[in-house]
């Protein structure tokens, strides 16, 4: 932390030797100045653009950093708490959910979280709908979640899901040939009952 320099009442009673000194002083302090000014962005710069001294500048910055801090562990919170409420919802794919955590995840490691992968993968896992069970039984027997890639387990969920899809979907055309089937079977009963009498 720059020290700065104490600005003397009265300069010009000062003996030359202390002029030497502060003039010195002052060259480093506005060395310091300089270089921390080169060091910041646009924004944090206009912060400690009216300060005089590399000490005031300092002080500006680290009352600023304290107060966004403070907001990083506020928004780190947050995210930790929206971390731990998300869960899959019935009508929702498993592309949307999984963009849903890696948002999430993404903004935790932005404010400097640890956030290993496997957390990441047991999270998914264990929030995800019913239709999934199958599916989940079968990752977790057949493989190393500690070593399986957050993306590994989406794919394997994609596929499971368009599987479930394909199951679900029945054709337009079978249909249709199996209402017409069933409107046949009908007629000829009745034809055929008709008959017996």
């Amino acid at each position: 932390m720059p020290t700065g320099y104490a600005k003397p009442d009265n300069e010009e009673v000062l003996p030359q030797n202390e002029k030497d000194v502060l003039a010195k002083t002052k060259k480093k302090d506005q060395q310091a100045l300089t270089l921390i000014h080169q060091c910041l962005d646009d924004t944090m710069f206009e912060k400690v653009a009216d300060a005089t001294t590399s000490k005031e500048a300092w002080e500006i910055l680290q009352n600023s950093l304290y107060g966004v801090d403070k907001v990083r562990k506020v928004k780190l919170q947050t995210l930790r708490a929206d971390f731990e409420v998300l869960k899959m919802k019935e009508s929702k794919c498993i592309s949307d959910y999984y963009s849903k955590v890696k948002v999430v995840v993404n903004q935790l490691r932005r404010y400097i979280e640890d956030i290993e992968n496997v957390r990441v993968v047991e999270k998914i896992i264990r929030t995800l709908t019913p239709k999934f069970d199958f599916m989940v039984c079968v990752i977790e027997e057949s493989k190393d979640l500690d070593s399986m890639m957050v993306e590994q387990l989406e794919g394997s969920l994609q596929a499971h899901e368009e599987k479930i899809k394909k199951r679900q979907e029945v054709p337009l055309g079978q249909l249709l040939k199996t209402h017409a089937s069933f409107k046949d079977y009908g007629s000829e009963k009745s034809y055929r009952g008709n008959g017996r009498g």
